[in-house]
C-alpha cells in the first residue's frame, strides 16, 4: 500500500512495465480531503486511456495488458480549489504469462502444473492481504466519521440539557412572581 499527499490542482503519476498478457490490478481509496473524490485515469504503452474516471472516492480495476509496456496510472485533483486530499493506492501486477512448449515427460508437466498453481495462490494470497489493507482504511474512515458525529451529538445534547434548564428556572421565578402578593402598609 503506498499512502501520497496530493495537492489541489495538481496531477499524480505512477508507472508500471508489463508483458503482454499479464494481469494487473489498481486499488485506491481516497483516505483524507475535502469530499474524498479525485480523478482516475489508467493509460496503456500507446497513450490509449484504458480507464477514466471523475470524482471517485475509491475503486479497484483489474484489466490485462493488451501489450508489452509501460502502463500509467494517475490521480488528478484539479477539480479541488483549497482541499490537498491523501491517496492510498495498491498496484497489483500478475506474472508474465508463460508460452509452454510441451513437456517432454509427465514428471515434468506435473512439476510445472502445481509451480503454476503455486504462483496462482501467491497471487490471491497478496490479493486478500491488499483487500484486508483496503478494509483496515475504510473501517478508520467510517470509525473516524462515527466518532465525529458521536462527540457532535453530545455536545448537541449537553446544549439541550443546559437550555432545558435555563428555561426551566426561568419559569419558575416568571410564576413565583405572578403569584406573589404585594402588601401595601
Amino acid at each position: 500500500m503506498n499512502y501520497f499527499l496530493m495537492d489541489p490542482h495538481s496531477e499524480e503519476c505512477f508507472f508500471d512495465r508489463a508483458e503482454a498478457g499479464t494481469k494487473l490490478g489498481l486499488m485506491f481509496e481516497t483516505v483524507e480531503g475535502g469530499f474524498l473524490d479525485i480523478e482516475v485515469r489508467i493509460s496503456g504503452p500507446d497513450q490509449k486511456v484504458i480507464y477514466q474516471g471523475e470524482k471517485e472516492s475509491s475503486g479497484k480495476y483489474t484489466f490485462s495488458a493488451y501489450e508489452t509496456g509501460v502502463y500509467h496510472y494517475c490521480f488528478s485533483n484539479k477539480m479541488s480549489t483549497l482541499t490537498p486530499k491523501v491517496v492510498m493506492f495498491s498496484m497489483e501486477i500478475g506474472e508474465a504469462p508463460k508460452g509452454t512448449v510441451g513437456a517432454v515427460n509427465e514428471g515434468e508437466a506435473g512439476h510445472t502444473k502445481l509451480e503454476d498453481m503455486i504462483r496462482e495462490l501467491s497471487g490471491t494470497l497478496t490479493s486478500i492481504k491488499h483487500e484486508q489493507d483496503y478494509m483496515h482504511v475504510r473501517d478508520r474512515i467510517h470509525r473516524s466519521i462515527n466518532e465525529s458525529t458521536n462527540s457532535r451529538v453530545v455536545l448537541w445534547s449537553f446544549f439541550e440539557a443546559t437550555v432545558l434548564i435555563v428555561m426551566t428556572v426561568g419559569q419558575v421565578y416568571y410564576l413565583k412572581r405572578f403569584f406573589e402578593v404585594k402588601r401595601v402598609v
